[in-house]
């Protein structure tokens, strides 16, 4: 399944616990259709504690985000700030061969379905 959210977008949670929080995109898992949000879903990990070669201590519990759905998640528009659906809009390109000849391409342009633009 090919998912609307890409890394670097900005989101905001319209289920779960963490409801109403705006955060931004970190990692994209398409195969498991989840997502990881800057500051949503946070946990508490706890890893072996150890020494590196300096001598300094690593591990003990740290706080990191888990993955949540991508169906709980919506794009915010950037005109008003609010979440929006998306939807696609096909432009024509002219695109360029390795000897130099063009020719016609459609590329597909990701658009807020609240207010038209582009997102």
């Amino acid at each position: 399944m090919a998912l609307n959210i890409r890394k670097g977008d900005l989101v905001q949670v319209i289920t779960g616990k963490d409801r109403g929080v705006k955060g931004k995109v970190i990692e994209v898992y398409p195969e498991s259709e989840r997502v990881i949000v800057e500051g949503v879903n946070r946990i508490k990990k706890h890893t072996k504690v150890g020494q590196n070669n300096r001598g300094a201590k690593t591990g003990g519990i740290i706080t990191t985000e888990a993955p949540i759905h991508v169906s709980n998640v919506m794009i915010v528009d950037p005109e008003d700030g609010r979440p929006t659906r998306v939807g696609y809009r096909k432009d024509k390109v002219e695109k360029r061969r390795s000897d130099g000849s063009t020719y016609e391409a459609e590329r597909n342009v990701r658009i807020s379905r609240r207010t038209g633009k582009d997102l």
